[in-house]
């Protein structure tokens, strides 16, 4: 078998393959006697039937097969003999038959061979943030309101109060689908609602009754009533204020604190929930900016299946997050033609050319899992658990669990790697805003 390889892009190249003759008439003189013995002709016996009979009957298919077979299996010969790194299937164009072979032509797509431009040219900004008291203390007001109740009140409709009330919705005088409910609570203030809808109930009173004027948003999900005006009457049921609990031995029981052990101690182990929140945050700021930074210097071409791949990967997790909110009943009803490529090809490619470029700063810089810092992110993680000792053991067995671990302690050695060259700037921001932009990171992660 004779090959020659010509590049046709950074990431293709096409393989001219030519086969022997005597090997395909091999092969299908072969298959063409075992088929003899099988066969069933009229007016012969089974396993009688002369070969030429056989030949002239099947022999088209059969020759057919044992070309295809051939090309099946020559071809992968043919990347193997040639050393080429394919990603994909290849793709078979061309096929002739000569007198003397078989020839076709094979395009592969091959793993990019990245040159990663140095680092020191690399702007990363970095964030810092400290837990400050008063982090602390908003922290544990969340945690009371989080545990609030709602007390009646006869005073007018606030913000953050919460109503109890009917509505009727209408366009133009008629009333429309879906615009109506009973016995509706809403806390105001919440968003819940369309432009306009919470203010005009706010001012209300228990049993009082109101018409308010509200618009529709021109990309509501509804079409039939986007941008249009509507009126609602509302009747207002009910106006309840928040009450917060105290933080009394009752309160303070709820999160595990002992009899004697007082506000001091809730704060501290607040304290350091807060810190590790902070801690992961800035760890994973810090690594997704230098990633950004890293994939903005570095223009590269990448395989169109490992991008295909990718984003079989990220519907499939999306798909599985849909089952995990909805139940298996939602993921039933759900279809997959919902999300077509092109809602995860801008992702998945940016996805593709980070792992070819962190992998190429893996081999370049011979980088190997500090397993030290692996048990240390694992003894870390394991506090936030009733059972530290047990999570410990868990992933000290769980040889796949800890893989997982490595991989991530893996990316964290690269941007160690990258920032010890690269231009590093350093940025104070707060606590509520580190988290508000994990937050928003993760959104459009998925």
């Amino acid at each position: 078998m004779q090959v020659t390889t010509e590049a046709v892009s950074g990431v293709a190249r096409r393989l001219n393959v030519s086969v022997p003759t005597g090997r395909i008439n091999e092969q299908f003189e072969a298959r063409l006697k075992r088929t003899a013995k099988t066969a069933k002709i009229n007016g012969f016996r089974k396993g009688k039937i002369p070969l030429n009979v056989v030949r002239r009957e099947y022999g088209a298919g059969i020759y057919q097969e044992v070309v295809n077979d051939i090309i099946r299996d020559t071809v992968f010969e043919a990347i193997q003999q040639e050393k080429i790194n394919a990603v994909g299937m290849p793709n078979i164009e061309k096929v002739e038959n000569t007198e003397d072979a078989l020839v076709y032509e094979a395009t592969v797509e091959v793993y990019p061979e990245v040159e990663v431009k140095a680092f020191d040219g690399l702007e990363v900004e970095r964030q810092i943030s400290e837990i400050k008291d008063k982090d602390v203390d908003q922290m544990i007001e969340n945690l009371r309101k989080q545990r609030q109740t709602w007390v009646n009140t006869k005073g007018m409709a606030k913000k953050d109060m919460q109503v109890t009330f009917d509505f009727e919705g209408s366009i133009d005088g008629e009333i429309f689908d879906g615009g109506s409910a009973q016995d509706y609570k809403l806390v105001l203030g919440a968003g819940q609602m369309i432009p306009g809808f919470e203010d005009g109930i706010i001012g209300m009173k228990s049993g009082e009754e109101k018409v308010i004027d509200v618009t529709f948003p021109e990309d509501y999900q509804a079409e039939n009533l986007a941008g249009k005006a509507a009126q609602f009457k509302i009747t207002l049921k009910q106006v309840e204020k928040a009450k917060l609990p105290e933080v009394d031995a009752e309160f303070l029981e709820i999160f595990g604190l002992a009899e004697g052990e007082g506000v001091d101690k809730l704060k501290a182990d607040v304290r350091k929930n807060m810190e590790r929140e902070v801690k992961n945050g800035l760890r994973n700021q810090v690594k997704a900016a230098t990633f950004d930074a890293l994939v903005a210097a570095n223009e590269i071409e990448v395989p169109n299946a490992m991008v295909a791949q990718e984003i079989d990967r990220q519907r499939q997790q999306m798909i599985q997050q849909f089952t995990q909110q909805f139940g298996a009943q939602g993921a039933n009803a759900f279809d997959a033609s919902m999300l077509p490529d092109d809602l995860f090809k801008e992702q998945a490619t940016r996805s593709v050319k980070l792992g070819v470029l962190v992998s190429t700063v893996l081999a370049n810089a011979k980088l190997e899992v500090d397993q030290a810092r692996v048990d240390a992110y694992i003894d870390e993680m394991s506090t936030s658990y009733e059972d530290p000792a047990e999570v410990i053991e868990y992933f000290k067995n769980d040889q796949q669990q800890r893989s997982q671990i490595e991989a991530v302690i893996l990316e964290d050695q690269v941007v160690d790697y990258i920032l010890a060259s690269a231009k590093v700037t350093e940025k104070e921001i707060s606590y509520e805003d580190l988290l508000k932009e994990q937050q928003a990171r993760q959104q459009q992660q998925g």
